[in-house]
C-alpha cells in the first residue's frame, strides 16, 4: 500500500461517523442478548423436562446466530419488540404435554425479566465507575440500561397469546385436549397476524404502555445496585 493510499484511508477513517455505528452496536448487542438467552432458556427447560431435541439440533448454545431471525432482530433494534427463530421442541416427550408445554413457554418470558433485574442492578452499581471513565462509560452504561429494557419488552410481547408466541402455548394448556392440538395446527398463521400488529402499530401504544410499567417497577434493581455501589465506594 503506498503513501496516497494510507492518506485515503485516513480521509476515510476521519470522515466515519462512528457514534452511527456505537448507535447500531446498542441497539443490536442488547436486542442478542436478550434473544439468545430468551430461547436457550426454552431448550433448557425443555430438556429438562424431557425432550431433548433442541439439543438435538444444536439450540442448547449461547451462539446468537442459531437463534437469530433477521426480520425479529430488526423489529427488537427498531421497536423494542421481536422474535427469534423458534427452538424446537417436541411435545410428546413430555410426561404431561400441555403442562410441560405451557412451563417451557413460560421459561423464555421468565428469563427476560430476570435477565431485566440483573442488567437494572448492574446499571446502577456500575454508574459512578462507569460514568469517572468518560464517553466509553456511558455508551457502556447506555447498554446495560437497554438491554434491561428491551429485555422487559421481549417478555411483554412474547406473553402475548397469539401464536406463535409464548403466551398463547400458556393459555392453549387451559383448553381440552381437542381444541389445543386443533389450535396448534393453525399455530404458523398466527406470523401472519404478528406482522400485521406490528407493521400497523397496533400493539405499539399498549406494549410500551406494558413496558413502561414494568421498566419503574424493576428499576428497584438499578436503585439497590446503586446504594451497594456507594457503600464500596466510600
Amino acid at each position: 500500500m503506498g503513501v496516497s493510499e494510507i492518506g485515503a484511508l485516513n480521509e476515510i477513517i476521519q470522515g466515519f461517523d462512528f457514534t452511527y455505528l456505537l448507535s447500531i452496536l446498542l441497539g443490536v448487542i442488547p436486542s442478542l442478548v436478550c434473544i439468545t438467552l430468551h430461547e436457550l432458556s426454552h431448550g433448557a427447560v425443555a430438556y429438562a423436562l424431557g425432550d431433548d431435541t433442541a439439543k438435538n439440533q444444536g439450540r442448547l448454545t449461547l451462539n446468537p446466530l442459531k437463534h437469530l431471525d433477521l426480520m425479529g432482530l430488526v423489529m427488537m433494534v427498531v421497536a423494542h419488540v421481536g422474535w427469534a427463530k423458534p427452538v424446537p421442541i417436541n411435545m410428546m416427550n413430555f410426561k404431561d404435554p400441555k403442562r410441560g408445554m405451557a412451563v417451557t413457554a413460560l421459561a423464555g418470558p421468565a428469563s427476560n425479566v430476570v435477565i431485566s433485574c440483573v442488567f437494572f442492578f448492574l446499571y446502577g452499581a456500575l454508574f459512578i465507575p462507569l460514568r469517572r471513565i468518560g464517553a466509553t462509560g456511558d455508551y457502556l452504561l447506555e447498554m446495560l440500561r437497554l438491554t434491561a429494557v428491551i429485555s422487559i419488552g421481549y417478555a411483554a410481547f412474547n406473553i402475548l397469546p397469539i401464536p406463535p408466541l409464548d403466551g398463547s402455548k400458556v393459555l392453549f394448556s387451559v383448553i381440552s385436549d381437542r381444541s389445543y392440538y386443533r389450535l396448534m395446527r393453525y399455530e404458523r398463521y398466527g406470523m401472519i397476524l404478528l406482522y400485521v400488529l406490528v407493521f400497523t402499530n397496533v400493539l405499539g401504544g399498549p406494549l410500551r404502555t406494558a413496558i413502561n410499567f414494568l421498566a419503574q417497577r424493576l428499576s428497584v434493581f438499578a436503585q439497590w445496585g446503586f446504594d451497594l455501589s456507594i457503600k464500596f465506594l466510600q
